[in-house]
């Protein structure tokens, strides 16, 4: 009994201890600005650690993929740009395997967006560092089916956009207007209720840079490739990249 005696005595004190400590609040932040600068010495433990690693980074990243013979700008052009011609061809060339390898499906045409182009290339050698500069997000490719009504949709948004997203499959050719003279997928008129694969990122097909037309697609295909993987893979096929403007978007005045 004596036991439950001192239980019964202290719960009203444990209770009122757990009342107050309810109660606590915040009195006063202290704090302290640090400056970070070259004046700090470097921990040599760290640098040490680190060294290996960097090293082995920069081997991957300095390693030389191809040769361009002149510089690579996306402000080269109205309509359409060597760089984003470049882009999306090598997102033809290489996409369509995998698309079809796994669907029994052709890719028809590709879209990409002249913003997601982050760095122009410079004469000389490409190397997977400048791959990383151009595309420097962890966007991949999907495949969107598209019925002929909605590629319409497609068409208007480039029209209206008036900038040099990167297609390729497409024909296009309007005049000082903006009415079209001329448009063609894989150099056939668009038929409305036919189905078509369009090539993206997923950044674009969830209505990025405002290309909700892609809302309307019948189905999607992820194909699990990066669009920075692929253009290192681009770039290890080829010996020489010289992409140039073409006809596939231009305006006739």
């Amino acid at each position: 009994m004596r036991n439950l005696s001192v239980i019964i005595l202290l719960f009203p004190l444990l209770l009122s201890s757990c009342r107050n400590s309810r109660n606590l609040e915040l009195s006063e932040i202290n704090g302290k600005q640090l400056n970070i600068s070259d004046s700090i010495p470097a921990d040599s433990s760290i640098t040490n650690f680190i060294t290996p690693y960097k090293e082995h980074i920069d081997r991957e990243m300095n390693a030389v993929l191809a040769y361009t013979p002149y510089n690579l700008q996306k402000t080269d052009g109205e309509l359409n740009t060597a760089i984003g011609n470049m882009m999306a061809d090598a997102v033809m060339e290489l996409a369509s395997p995998v698309f079809e390898e796994r669907t029994g499906k052709s890719i028809d045409a590709v879209l990409l967006n002249h913003g997601g182009i982050r760095s122009s290339v410079n004469k000389g050698e490409i190397t997977t560092r400048t791959a990383f500069q151009v595309m420097p997000f962890e966007n991949e490719v999907v495949v969107a089916e598209m019925k002929g009504t909605h590629i319409n949709e497609m068409i208007t948004y480039l029209l209206d956009a008036g900038t040099a997203h990167p297609v390729a499959g497409l024909e296009l050719e309007i005049d000082s207007e903006n009415k079209i003279r001329k448009v063609l997928i894989q150099g056939e008129p668009i038929v409305k209720e036919k189905s078509y694969y369009v090539a993206t990122n997923d950044y674009l097909y969830n209505g990025g840079d405002n290309m909700v037309f892609f809302s309307r697609a019948v189905s999607v295909t992820s194909l699990d490739y990066k669009i920075r993987n692929l253009l290192i893979d681009y770039f290890r096929e080829k010996d020489t990249i010289a992409p140039a403007r073409d006809q596939r978007f231009i305006r006739i005045k």
